[in-house]
Order: structure tokens, then sequence, then C-alpha cells
């Protein structure tokens, strides 16, 4: 799976997820914030350098839709009439791996953003000897995309594969 982040004005961007199951699915608007890391970038970077197989991006390289919706209107109506019968929405998706993936980029952003002078200290109860190696590994994987993100001009693009 690909998945195509288009940097917008701003701290805004798109998102393209190409894959090889499930419907095709339209891009969307991310919901921005950061001028240096897009929050869907984190989660993908966080599920990947963390090994969580049904977060997030998980789902969707497995053929849920997550908060996209199919390209193709027919697909759409099914998807969504899926949706009202079977209760298929945000909260039926396997609870204990999107926790761990906002858990994971809750605690890492702000410890990238304390190294790059970005925050004046980090989270308690963290301290700079008590970062935990997966954050280490996960705040370096941040850091081979951040720059680039924040150099880049609207309409620039960012891909990564799953």
């Amino acid at each position: 799976m690909r998945v195509v982040f288009t940097k917008g004005p701003g701290t805004s961007y798109e998102i393209a997820v190409h894959r090889e199951t499930g419907a095709t699915l339209a891009p969307r608007n991310g919901p921005g914030g950061h001028p240096y890391l897009p929050h869907d970038l984190l989660h993908f970077l966080v599920e990947v350098e963390a090994g969580i197989p049904r977060g997030v991006f998980g789902q969707l390289a497995a053929g849920d839709n997550g908060l996209f919706w199919p390209a193709d209107p027919a697909e759409r109506t099914k998807a969504n009439r899926r949706r009202k019968t079977k209760g298929d929405n945000a909260h039926s998706r396997p609870k204990a791996d999107l926790i761990r993936s906002e858990e994971l980029v809750g605690m890492t952003l702000p410890v990238w953003e304390y190294r790059r002078g970005h925050a004046r200290a980090l989270p308690p109860p963290m301290t700079a000897d008590t970062v935990p190696p997966l954050v280490e590994r996960i705040v370096g994987r941040f850091d081979d995309y951040a720059d680039r993100w924040h150099a880049m001009e609207v309409g620039g693009t960012l891909t990564v594969t799953w």
C-alpha cells in the first residue's frame, strides 16, 4: 500500500491511499495542525516502527475503509449501508491497536519537539534519561521526514509505503 501526502497551505494536507485490497478510496483532507509532521504521517510512522498490525494504516491495508470513503459512488453506498447494519465504524475497529497508536503519537511527538527545540521540556514523567528505546526509534523516523515536509512547497507530495 502506498500513502501519498500532498501539502496544502499552512498546516493542511491531503492524504490518498493506494492499496491492493478493498475498494479504491477517495483522497481526504488531513487534520493538519503541525508544520513539520502531518498527524496521519505520525500514525503511519508509529505503526510501522512499533509493528502495530491493525492500527489506522494496517486496517486500511487489510481492506477496511477506516476514515476514508470509496471513490466509486456505488461502493460508497454499499459501505455506508454496511456501516449502518453491521456497526462497521471507528468504534468497531480493533481498539487495542488504535489506542496504542494514539498513545505512541502522544509520547513521541513531544520528545521530537523537545529535541528539535520546538518545546521547552519533555512531558512528565519523562526525562532525557527515561525515554524508552521504542520512542527513540520512532523519533528517529520523524527526523527522516520532518525537514523534507517542512521545506516542501504547497502541492508537493511525500509517499510512504506500508
